[in-house]
Order: structure tokens, then sequence, then C-alpha cells
């Protein structure tokens, strides 16, 4: 398949389905959901979605939620890009640490230069 119209996909996916967890964090103050990324195989079937939580502490709770509603999820999805899309992908949903990576790493660094300058 087309390298750019793969891309296009997944663009489209990630803007429908953060739209989607846009309107259903609504109703839960305090608590943010990004899609950071999407990847689709090339046969359409499947899409990887990797998902930044906030706040950290309710991380798992939250993975578990999305990952009991799947089907409703794919549902909404469908009913966007139905008109994009001749099949809708089933969706798999990771948790995208790399943020907390990165922070990590700011930390330990920022520590380091502390000790140093001492």
């Amino acid at each position: 398949m087309d390298n750019k119209r793969l891309q296009r996909i997944e663009r489209l996916i990630q803007k429908d389905l953060s739209e989607i967890f846009l309107t259903q964090t609504r109703q839960m103050p305090g608590i943010m959901v990004s899609v950071t990324n999407v990847r689709v195989s090339p046969d359409l079937s499947l899409a990887k979605a990797y998902l930044s939580i906030f706040p950290p502490e309710k991380t798992e709770e939250i993975m578990e939620n999305i990952n009991n509603n799947k089907k409703v999820l794919r549902y909404d999805l469908g009913t966007r890009v139905g008109k994009q899309l001749r099949k809708v992908p089933e969706v798999a949903f990771f948790l995208d640490d790399s943020i907390d990576y990165l922070e990590n790493i700011d930390k330990l660094l920022n520590r380091k230069k502390t000790r140093d300058s001492e």
C-alpha cells in the first residue's frame, strides 16, 4: 500500500480517537487522555494507538477501562471514519510512557548537575 496513504489514515484515526477521548474525559474532571501516535498495519486490519494519560496515578485504571470498552470505541471511530475507510481496523491500545521516561532522565541529569556544582 502507498506509504502516504497509510500515513494519512494513521493521522485520521489519531485525530478522531483524540476527539472521542476528549468528549469522554470531559465528564471526568482532572483526567486527560492524549493519543500520541497511531500505527496501522498495511492491510488496514489493525491500528495500534499509543496513549498518554494524565494523571499518572490513574493510568492503570484508565487503561483497563479503555480496554474493556474497545468495541464501543471502535464503533464510535467507525461512525467518524466510515465515509473515508471501507473497513474500520481493530484498535489495540498501548501506554506511551516516553514522556515519563524523558522526565525521569531530566530529573537524573538535574540531580547530577546539582551534585557537580556543590
